[in-house]
């Protein structure tokens, strides 16, 4: 990124520079030619009246006007002509067009009273006219170009034209020793330029090139490093997303730990008991039956409750698959709920334990019927257990125009404030000992939370230790499903 910025910003300083260096040289070069042009202009003025003053149209032959035109066109480096209003040239500098006619566009628009002029740059040479204009008074007696008749009562006419044509490479020189001088600058500002990008695209790469090489070490295995963002805005808040997704891996991977740990731990617990009381059977040697008959059943019970943890763990697996496939229908939940605390009543029964069921309105809703019913199963299952004898267990079903709710409430011994965070972690009891006699996993919540989550739900618990709990699940009515 270093050398990209580098050339960009290269690129960027060095292109103006040449464009200012083009468009100086060649506006150098007009400007030099037209104020050489109109100095020579100005002197051909003074000629063109010093020419008149002395009739020299009229007598081209005085030696003395004849050698002022010379010593201007050495002056100039050039070649001068003078055509009177025939068109003829009267003297030529150079001689050879004496005697001829000229009656190019310059020298017409002369005739006409204008000062054109004409720069060759492909063939380097000036060309330009001045006419030459007296006086004439209202009696049409001709005064001259500075004549003694009023201004007011004359009028002039051209009675003939300069015809300059000079040589430009000498005029070359200056501009070509400005554009070595300006090519020099150019030079020196580039090599200050150049160092001075590098500097500044190290400085602007810095902070990218040290976030770079933290994620590097992140990405080495190292989770515990950490994002510095710089100086900047923008790769601060690079580094701050980068510091926060690390922190879920962090504990993504803690977690992944504790649960590795606790499944090692639940499915190790009974089969430590299965292998206690089968030693304790072959060591007792004659024992009564019904001794035996005892310990078949303890055996019997860690059985079951090791098949139940295995059962949940694959449900849990089964709903962690980001490709899991609801089978999404039109259901009657009144009919559902009816049907769950049906089948969950004679649980409620043994222990006196009143199960009531409460229903606003006739709902119908887009869920998975099987999953959507072991989560409600699992809520009303564990407010029974964890209820005191001869309490209550309230479930309430209601809607809204887009979502229905299911509260499930009971009278037990609630749960407290610090655990109430964790109640949705695999394997977590508030009630360890407890839960151990009731024959819990510690993944009912966790269970019950997956499916919600799948129907784009949510559940909420409020509890207060000793006055009970309520858990609160709130699904779409509509199942949306999401755009892979």
């Amino acid at each position: 990124m270093r050398v990209y910025l580098f050339l960009c910003l290269s690129v960027i300083s060095i292109i103006p520079l040449a464009i200012v260096y083009i468009v100086l040289m060649s506006s150098a070069g007009e400007i030099h030619v037209e104020s050489r042009t109109s100095d020579m202009k100005s002197q051909a003025l003074m000629l063109a009246n010093q020419l008149a003053e002395n009739n020299y149209l009229e007598n081209p032959h005085d030696r003395t006007m004849t050698a002022v035109v010379r010593q201007a066109a050495d002056m100039w480096g050039g070649r001068i002509l003078v055509i009177n209003d025939l068109y003829r040239v009267i003297s030529d500098t150079y001689v050879s067009a004496e005697g001829r006619f000229n009656i190019s566009e310059l020298v017409m628009r002369g005739m006409a009273g204008q000062s054109p002029s004409h720069y060759d740059s492909a063939e380097q040479y000036i060309e330009f006219v001045q006419p030459i204009v007296i006086r004439e008074s209202s009696e049409g007696q001709a005064a001259g170009s500075s004549g003694t008749a009023d201004a007011s009562d004359a009028s002039t006419r051209v009675i003939g034209v300069l015809l300059v044509m000079v040589d430009a490479a000498p005029l070359e020189v200056p501009v070509s020793t400005l554009q070595e001088k300006t090519m020099l600058v150019l030079l020196i500002a580039v090599c200050i330029i150049l160092p001075l990008n590098l500097i500044f695209s190290g400085l602007l790469t810095r902070p990218l090139k040290r976030l770079s090489r933290d994620i590097e070490k992140v990405a080495e295995g190292n989770l515990n490093g950490k994002a510095e963002g710089g100086a900047y805005a923008e790769t601060r808040r690079i580094g701050d997303s980068f510091n926060q997704t690390l922190t879920r891996l962090q504990v993504l991977d803690q977690s992944r730990q504790d649960f590795v740990s606790n499944v090692s731990h639940e499915l190790k617990t009974p089969i430590t008991s299965i292998r206690v009381l089968a030693d304790s059977l072959m060591g007792m040697g004659q024992a009564p039956v019904e001794l035996y008959q005892e310990f078949m059943e303890d055996i019997s019970a860690e059985i079951d409750r090791e098949s139940k943890i295995i059962d949940d763990l694959l449900e849990l697996v089964r709903l962690d698959k980001k490709a899991q496939a609801l089978n999404i229908a039109q259901v009657n939940i009144n009919e559902m709920m009816e049907l769950i605390l049906k089948r969950l009543r004679p649980i409620a029964q043994t222990r006196n334990i009143e199960l009531l069921f409460e229903s606003f309105r006739p709902i119908t809703a887009e869920i998975d019927e099987v999953k959507f019913s072991l989560a409600i199963t699992n809520l009303v299952e564990n407010a029974i257990k964890y209820n005191k004898d001869a309490g209550w267990v309230k479930v309430s079903l209601n809607a809204d125009y887009k979502y229905f709710y299911v509260k499930v409430s009971d009278s037990g011994c609630g749960i407290p404030e610090d655990a109430l965070g964790h109640i949705f972690e695999r394997f977590y009891r508030v009630d360890k000992a407890r839960s151990r006699e009731t024959g819990g996993t510690g993944l009912g919540l966790s269970i019950t939370q997956s499916i919600v989550v799948l129907h784009h739900g949510a559940i909420r618990v409020y509890s207060k230790e000793g006055d009970g709990s309520t858990f609160v699940v709130r699904i779409p009515l509509t199942y949306i499903k999401e755009e892979r």
